[in-house]
């Protein structure tokens, strides 16, 4: 069907020669249908609108490689080679804006490059319910319609496949309701028993924790106390310290004390004199072998604290450099001590060839000739009279005493300063003579002259009485107790107040026997809370933990109740009033006891006047 077309620009169009106007239409062209027509165009005015050919499109080929250039630094440039992917299907139309002004049309742009993919975090990062979107929901009819199609007198419908349905019973709006309340409830009830399974099944794990705890921590106490009893044992069957022997002796009291009660409970008249009198002869032959066991012990304690003497005088010099290596180095002192040492071992060296001696005691008569004084002249002289008289063939048995004469003296020469220099740092230096007139005490037990480092001193002293050695063989005479046990608890107590002050010096100020009257007298060596009598597993710690210690802010528990006091943020509730005034009953008694010492008396009244300023209740004003 051919189609009527007017024109009206500013070009001119003929046909046959003539203008068409633009009222004309193909029709009176004489264009007849699946004809054609031939139409001139020219420009009214060519010089403002000319006709320009129309230019066909080429197709536009992008190449496979192209070369781009990067600018990397201020004036550097790089070139870099892209090649190019042709797309196996067409970019999907992605939308697009048209601006309000202009008209433009802008149209959304897509890329070849796959987006990379965002490390999963572990976290939900992205969500839906994050985003600023508002959503309606708006139900609507459709306007297409459907229908079916029936049986009717042109028209035959089959129906083999058709199915019957009749009506259920009607469900009221209540019984709905009862139904789904019925269904919650089910749901309510698994999901309550699912909850209570997981928390008793937590509980059961948890006493499985606690039980299993017990059951190592009971084995860990009874393995410390076999641990402790082992270790009694040992120091008492070899017995090495002070601390040891003090142990065997306060073991000897007790069954000493134990045997007269029982000799005094079952027998009368002369035979429980008889008892005692043979209970007495075995106390003294203990008394005997634990003098035996102790001269024994400090023999061998004398030769190692000799041996360790000359090992540290003849240890070079030794230090860090500065990549963390040890570097050590010989000086003349070292060397000389080093030789002197190897002479003493020489020396105390059992020899059976009589040329061996022989040539030992040369070279030390040669050593010590080299210094001219008394010492030196009576080491020659043994040792030519040694020399003399293993020449005769005198057996050694009868040599012993005059070997061990020279074995003295020369450690004697080994131990003076002007014949060893490295000597000097590790030997006690006396005091100058006027500050050791001054600070020299008679003892009123063995009448002997000590410096005041020779006394022990308690807070109750006023002046000095009795020397170290005096106590302790009073304590083995009479009281016999052992005193390593308070000892122990005064080390842990200054260990933990180090700890938590630095700064605290009453605990440096007791003594063990004052701490020893503080537990046997004020607490009655019995934990407050249990009432242990264990004294290995008694601590004394503070009453109230932000305070400092002192005899007045005390507690004596055990271990693991003072674990427990420790963390406790307020003694008032955590204890009952009766207790919290037996307490400080206690800390009555042991404050009046140890105010006699300035310096404790000084921190009392210091902590007591605090104690007022911020008490609960009072303000403080200017």
């Amino acid at each position: 069907m051919l189609q009527e077309c007017h024109f009206s620009f500013l070009f001119v169009f003929y046909s046959a020669g003539s203008a068409v106007t633009d009222t004309d239409t193909l029709v009176d062209l004489g264009v007849q249908p699946q004809g054609t027509v031939q139409l001139e165009m020219s420009s009214i005015d060519p010089e403002n609108h000319p006709i320009r050919p129309i230019k066909l499109q080429t197709e536009y080929n992008m190449p496979d490689v192209i070369t781009v250039r990067v600018q990397t630094d201020t004036d550097t440039y790089q070139d870099v080679v892209v090649e190019i992917e042709r797309a196996t299907q067409r970019k999907a139309f992605l939308g697009g804006y048209r601006h309000k002004l202009t008209g433009t049309e802008f149209h959304h742009s897509a890329v070849q490059t796959m987006a990379k993919r965002p490390s999963d975090r572990g976290v939900e990062m992205f969500r839906r319910d994050t985003q600023t979107v508002e959503s309606q929901s708006q139900e609507q009819q459709c306007t297409s319609t459907t229908a079916t199609q029936m049986t009717k007198i042109s028209c035959y419908m089959s129906n083999m496949e058709d199915k019957l349905i009749s009506p259920g019973p009607y469900v009221t709006a209540a019984e709905c309701g009862a139904q789904k309340l019925k269904a919650v409830i089910v749901l309510q009830k698994y999901a309550r028993r699912w909850q209570a399974k997981c928390w008793t099944d937590q509980l059961r794990c948890e006493r499985d924790r606690r039980l299993a705890w017990l059951g190592k921590e009971q084995t860990r106490r009874k393995r410390v106390k076999e641990e402790q009893v082992e270790a009694e044992y040992r120091r008492r069957m070899n017995p090495q310290t002070k601390e040891d022997f003090d142990l065997l002796y306060s073991a000897l009291e007790r069954w000493r004390n134990e045997e007269a009660e029982d000799i005094n409970a079952t027998l009368t008249g002369a035979k429980r004199k008889g008892a005692l009198c043979t209970l007495l002869n075995e106390e003294v032959q203990h008394i005997a072998s634990i003098g035996q066991h102790r001269q024994e012990a400090a023999r061998k304690t004398e030769q190692k604290a000799v041996q360790t003497l000359l090992d540290k005088c003849a240890a070079p010099k030794a230090w860090k450099s500065f990549d963390g290596k040890i570097i050590e180095m010989d000086t003349q002192s070292t060397i000389r001590a080093r030789e002197l040492q190897e002479l003493y071992a020489s020396l105390n060296t059992p020899y059976q060839n009589r040329e061996d001696r022989l040539s030992v005691l040369l070279v030390l008569r040669d050593t010590v000739k080299e210094q001219d004084c008394k010492l030196t002249r009576e080491i020659v002289e043994l040792i030519d009279r040694e020399a003399d008289l293993v020449t005769r063939e005198i057996k050694n048995f009868f040599l012993e005493g005059l070997r061990k004469r020279i074995s003295t003296l020369f450690l004697q020469y080994i131990k003076t300063p002007a014949f060893n220099p490295e000597v000097a740092r590790l030997l006690r230096v006396p005091p100058i003579a006027g500050q050791q007139r001054r600070k020299i005490y008679r003892c009123k037990g063995c009448n002997s002259y000590l410096p005041c480092t020779g006394f022990a001193l308690s807070v109750s002293a006023s002046q000095m009485a009795r020397c170290h050695r005096c106590v302790e063989l009073d304590n083995e005479a009479r009281r016999r107790k052992d005193i390593s046990l308070y000892r122990n608890i005064l080390q842990h107590l200054r260990r933990t107040e180090a700890e938590r002050n630095p700064e605290a010096k009453i605990t440096y100020l007791l003594q063990e026997q004052d701490l020893q009257y503080l537990i046997d007298v004020i607490w009655g060596a019995k934990s407050a809370l249990s009432a242990c009598d264990d004294m290995r597993d008694l601590v004394m710690v503070r009453w109230d933990r932000l305070e400092e210690w002192s005899p007045w802010n005390a507690i004596l528990l055990n271990t693991d109740e003072a674990k427990a006091h420790l963390k406790m943020e307020s003694i008032h509730q955590a204890y009952g009033k009766a207790f919290i005034q037996s307490i400080q009953h206690k800390h009555m008694l042991a404050q009046s006891y140890f105010s006699e010492i300035p310096t404790i008396a000084n921190r009392f009244e210091q902590s007591h006047s605090s104690q007022v300023l911020f008490k609960p209740g009072f303000t403080v004003t200017e």
